[in-house]
């Protein structure tokens, strides 16, 4: 989904989109992650959050909320958030769940609490995308979203496809006209 949503920001002229994820956090008797990912993105760390003109957040829901390594990530924000580092930044949301009513929509709405505690301007999906009223698996207006199964074995359906592309240019669009 990250890639789709990054693919949605590169549809749109002047914008670029960079893919971060955060490392895993683990109690004290199990082993952290490596310092340095062994494949995919890099970890985010807080000049990515400084320097970006939008910020797209995702996260897998775990028991209706975000997973535990992204709220670590940001609960290490609070001296932008006295700052105001990231206020008037546009943002957006996007997770995946096990199950069709896994908590899709209340993971979306958490990742938005701190966003909105630091002054983030929050981008949704509008119904004036069509995909809204013709998913049967994921996608809401307040982010877009994948039913993957107990197993993860759902691919991105073509409307969470359309939304998580639709959601990056939405965002890249706003964030180009906000730094205008």
């Amino acid at each position: 989904m990250a890639e789709l949503v990054a693919e949605g920001v590169e549809r749109v002229p002047g914008a670029a989109a960079r893919l971060r994820t955060v490392p895993r956090v683990a109690p004290a008797t199990q082993t952290a992650a490596p310092a340095i990912p062994p494949e995919g993105a890099p970890y985010a760390e807080l000049k990515d959050l400084e320097s970006c003109a939008g910020l797209a957040l995702g996260s897998p829901t775990r028991f209706g909320n975000m997973a535990a390594p992204l709220k670590y990530f940001l609960d290490g924000t609070s001296t932008f958030w006295l700052k105001g580092t990231l206020a008037g930044k546009p943002a957006s949301v996007f997770t995946s769940t096990a199950s069709m009513h896994g908590g899709q929509e209340t993971t979306l709405l958490s990742m938005m609490l701190p966003l909105l505690h630091h002054g983030m301007l929050i981008v949704g999906l509008p119904y004036t995308q069509a995909e809204l009223n013709a998913t049967r698996t994921g996608g809401t207006p307040y982010g877009p979203s994948h039913f993957a199964g107990v197993a993860d074995d759902q691919p991105v359906a073509d409307a969470e496809r359309a939304l998580c592309i639709a959601q990056g240019k939405r965002l890249a669009e706003i964030a180009l006209k906000l730094r205008a």
